[in-house]
């Protein structure tokens, strides 16, 4: 099977090169890019020099693109805004699609366009997207031919609440959240407070209180608990290049015991999911380049809460890695495939 990537210059795209150049089941048949047509992908990416051998950025015309017979999925490492207009066209030619943008995390086109401050480009469309965060998502998902990946910062959110919600064992009102994400997070872009002499020994809060991540954190907890779920979510810019730490802060309605069980009858069987023993911390040098999720969790008997915390790369788990990890899972792949480094 060949595979495309679409906007493979940034650096959610150039992990998703790096991944496929290797994986056994799949073949990387394209890589496109508005600004590096015709140059050597090698040259873009000299650290994947002995993996790409001649390959070139390709135009991302998407008339020559869906004519492709020898492309059958593509992944959108676009901005949101940007995959609708890719996504049209080759789900109309018949292609797969997964997007690891924002254009089809959310069920509601009037969110989308509260948030991302304009009409959603392809309403008609969102119906037919599954949003699949791979350890959490059910139904026949793998039959679609558009697949939403979850956002960075929703995807280190979920992963330790949703089993506590659908067991009960927190309570939906009043939890906080403190998200830190490293620099890649914003994208390859110049701006000034991305800048090293910035960022460097620096950190700041920034989004709040309605981060566009905070509509598909709320709607996908709606989702799993079938009741409103409003959080306080708190994201900030951290002296990092990759990687996020959450903390979040909610109400015990059990004991520590009953999370623990609840977190390994989740996810015992999940290669990507570690579960720290009580005491220990997450740490994001530990996840750094992996797809896995760092879980643990504390109880706080003066106040009743539960203080629990998980680190992803915010660029694989978060973006690439679990683009992959949905591939392999709708194509009847090991899980894992390509993704054990």
């Amino acid at each position: 099977m060949k595979v495309a990537v679409i906007g493979a210059s940034g650096y959610s795209g150039v992990e998703l090169v790096k991944i496929l150049a290797t994986h056994p089941q799949v073949e990387l048949g394209a890589v496109t890019s508005r600004t590096l047509v015709g140059e050597s992908v090698a040259d873009a990416m000299p650290g994947l020099r002995h993996l790409l051998g001649e390959m070139e950025f390709e135009s991302s015309d998407l008339t020559a693109l869906s004519a492709r017979d020898d492309l059958d999925l593509f992944f959108l490492a676009l901005p949101h805004g940007v995959a609708c207009d890719f996504a049209k066209p080759l789900l109309a030619a018949g292609k797969v699609v997964i997007d690891l943008s924002a254009d089809f995390r959310l069920n509601s086109p009037a969110l989308y366009e509260s948030y991302y401050g304009k009409a959603h480009p392809a309403p008609e469309l969102l119906e037919a997207a599954p949003y699949v965060l791979p350890e959490l998502a059910t139904g026949a998902w793998e039959n679609a031919d558009l697949i939403a990946c979850p956002g960075c910062y929703p995807t280190s959110i979920q992963l330790p609440i949703v089993p506590l919600l659908k067991d009960g064992l927190i309570d939906p009102a009043g939890i906080v959240i403190n998200s830190y994400s490293g620099v890649s997070g914003a994208g390859k872009k110049l701006a000034e407070n991305f800048m090293y002499v910035e960022r460097s020994e620096s950190m700041v809060a920034y989004g709040t209180p309605y981060h566009r991540h905070l509509s598909e954190i709320e709607e996908q907890l709606a989702i799993f608990t079938n009741k409103d779920c409003v959080v306080q979510f708190n994201p900030h810019l951290a002296p990092m290049n990759r990687g996020i730490s959450t903390t979040i802060v909610a109400k015990a309605k059990g004991s520590i015991e009953a999370l623990e069980a609840c977190w390994d009858d989740a996810y015992r069987d999940q290669p990507f999911i570690g579960l720290l023993p009580r005491g220990t911390f997450p740490d994001t040098k530990n996840v750094k380049g992996t797809n896995r999720a760092d879980l643990a969790a504390t109880y706080d008997e003066r106040t009743g809460n539960f203080i629990i915390h998980s680190v992803i790369d915010n660029l694989l788990k978060g973006a690439s890695g679990q683009a992959v990890q949905i591939m392999n899972l709708k194509y009847g792949f090991n899980q894992a495939e390509g993704l054990m480094f």
